[in-house]
């Protein structure tokens, strides 16, 4: 996340808005959300493998192959499952450079989702986004509300894109993200009538 020169945060004028470099290259706004409560899962999940792999070892096996299996391969895939979601989206990051706005869940980076800024038609500040909205935390999509990267309760914002689609990420600091995106919707679009 820091092969790019980032602003100072903290400072809404001074900070994390776009300030050419000598060099021609410009700042990285960057903002992250965190959802503490998730390692909870992360708990839960782990106590579900652990679950699994004591039936697998602790039992004698006579009484019943099958049923046991099933317990384990159960009490496993559980544990796994808990604990990916748990690393994939207890927290977001977003990057905008110029060019891009870039999203990363977890601690890995994945799943990923890059969206030029050429492609974006306007952006929104929501003061409440909540899992119940989108049916949960994590990467969402929903028919009449596009696609989300919610791992928290908060505010957030939402891109529109020019076929339609909308994107809605929660994150610390999104009046300053949008107006980061505004901003450098305005310098595009002043490019082309200025060649």
């Amino acid at each position: 996340m820091r092969d790019q020169p980032q602003a100072p945060q903290g400072h809404e004028d001074s900070g994390r808005k776009d300030a050419g470099h000598k060099d021609g290259e410009s700042e990285v706004w960057t903002g992250r959300a965190t959802n503490r409560v998730q390692w909870l899962l992360a708990g839960a999940g782990a106590a579900c493998m652990a679950l699994g792999i004591e039936l697998a070892v602790a039992n004698p096996w006579t009484s019943g192959a099958i049923p046991l299996m099933m317990s384990v391969v159960g009490c496993v895939a559980a544990g796994l499952l808990m604990l990916y979601g748990t690393v994939a989206f207890v927290h977001v990051a977003v990057r905008i450079n110029k060019e891009t706005l870039e999203i990363r869940c977890g601690h890995i980076g994945l799943p990923r989702t890059r969206i030029p800024l050429a492609h974006v038609v306007g952006a929104d500040f929501v003061p409440g986004v909540t899992p119940r909205q989108w049916g949960g935390w994590g990467y969402r999509w929903r028919p009449d509300q596009g696609t989300g990267v919610v791992v928290r309760r908060g505010e957030g914002f939402v891109v529109r894109l020019g076929d339609g689609r909308s994107f809605t990420v929660t994150v610390d600091d999104a009046e300053a993200a949008v107006r980061v995106i505004r901003d450098r919707l305005a310098l595009g679009a002043g490019r082309p009538a200025s060649a």
